[in-house]
């Protein structure tokens, strides 16, 4: 190596240079990629449901002209489980209780909510099913609320909320009222914040009750939101599968496979979409989550072209090596391959006289010659060199005291 960068001239030690730091600042920027598409939750949920890699998340986001309601997805749901049936995918899980799949729904609206300090209208989520399962919001209180709990008379408020009603956000467990009905506060949680957060809907209050609250005491402004995982036994089979079944036209609903959404192959599609991305006939409008998914995407995608870019360089100076090196190279495919035969020649003749050494041994019989290890060869040697100089020493020792005596 250090041959090598000697015989390099000043001008390509520094490409070298710039070549490895280029190379190694693509690798990091790829890296930060990958831990930004770790933070988000919301599009992990196939990850957490199975480690085996063999389930997918899909979203659907509806337009309000598409009209989605409970009903829908309930039949959707039964339709779903006799598909699955049908194609022998069943629970080998040795867990009674284990799922095959999961859901939730979701409509955004604004509610009103009234304690004994004060009475504030803040933007709510109607939430059914799993929903904080795929969302799981950080808590500073309480715990969460299912969307198919026998009474929907449970809420989720953040702690801007909990100030304004009660002065604290320790407050999980205290009565409000919605339209006049008695509703438990679940939980306390932290709201998103940040320029991305802010933008993407974030800007303010938001609390979470269960759909049917905010359809009878709230102003709904429809069901716009479902999300699955579900098993996904070969590749596209869950999308596909929620494509042709979900119900309604494809003006009217967005379907996005959560899983695969941020992979390179997907950034590169995107990439030739960039100049259309923007464009949409469809009328739909997304949930604060899927607004700073989408976000992401687009900063995922700019660090990408950021990626190529640095690889590209050292591999340009690779290929231009590559290309000097074989117009002046001095030698021939033909001389390397008789080189490289004549080595396998000579190990095989070297194979074949120690098989034979060793046969003749043993018709003598003596034993097979093995190698000692070089290990053991150099301890030996140590050693035999240490005797001999512990005995010269010795000797002149002896020779000092017969020159004294």
């Amino acid at each position: 190596m250090k041959k090598f960068l000697q015989r390099l001239s000043g001008k390509q030690l520094i490409l070298l240079c710039t070549g490895i730091l280029s190379c190694i600042v693509g690798l990091l920027i790829n890296g930060v990629g990958g831990y930004m598409t770790g933070k988000l939750d919301t599009q992990n949920m196939a990850e957490r449901w199975s480690e085996d890699g063999d389930v997918s998340q899909i979203s659907c986001f509806f337009s309000r002209e598409a009209e989605m309601t409970e009903n829908n997805l309930i039949n959707f749901e039964h339709a779903l489980d006799a598909a699955l049936e049908e194609a022998s995918i069943v629970n080998d899980s040795e867990n009674a209780g284990a799922r095959l799949w999961a859901d939730a729904y979701s409509a955004s609206g604004r509610i009103t909510l009234t304690s004994q300090r004060a009475s504030v209208e803040v933007n709510a989520v109607g939430v059914g099913g799993d929903f904080f399962l795929f969302h799981p919001l950080k808590l500073l209180a309480g715990a969460y609320f299912s969307g198919s709990d026998l009474m929907q008379d449970h809420i989720v408020i953040d702690e801007d909320a909990a100030w304004q009603l009660f002065g604290s956000n320790d407050v999980d467990g205290q009565m409000i009222t919605i339209g006049g009905v008695p509703h438990m506060i679940a939980g306390v949680i932290r709201r998103e914040d940040g320029r991305m957060a802010n933008a993407a809907g974030l800007s303010s209050s938001v609390v979470y009750v269960s759909y049917s609250t905010l359809e009878k005491y709230g102003t709904n402004y429809g069901l716009n939101t479902y999300e699955l995982v579900m098993p996904n036994p070969v590749t596209g089979y869950a999308k596909n599968y929620v494509m042709e079944n979900i119900g309604v036209t494809e003006n009217e609903v967005e379907i996005v496979e959560n899983t695969t959404r941020y992979g390179l192959l997907a950034r590169l599609k995107l990439l030739a979409q960039f100049p259309t991305r923007s464009m949409s006939s469809k009328a739909i409008i997304y949930p604060y989550w899927e607004n700073i998914a989408r976000g992401y995407e687009d900063i995922l995608t700019l660090l990408l072209v950021l990626t190529l870019l640095f690889i590209l360089y050292p591999a340009i100076l690779l290929i231009i090596l590559i290309v000097r090196a074989w117009k002046h190279k001095t030698w021939t495919v033909a001389g390397v391959w008789h080189k490289v035969k004549d080595k396998i020649e000579r190990l095989r003749e070297k194979l074949w006289a120690v098989q034979a050494k060793n046969k003749e041994r043993k018709a003598a019989g003596l034993s097979p010659k093995a190698k000692k290890p070089k290990r053991e060869k150099k301890v030996k040697e140590k050693k035999v060199k240490g005797k001999k100089l512990q005995k010269e020493v010795q000797m002149n020792e002896e020779e000092n005291y017969e020159k004294d005596e």
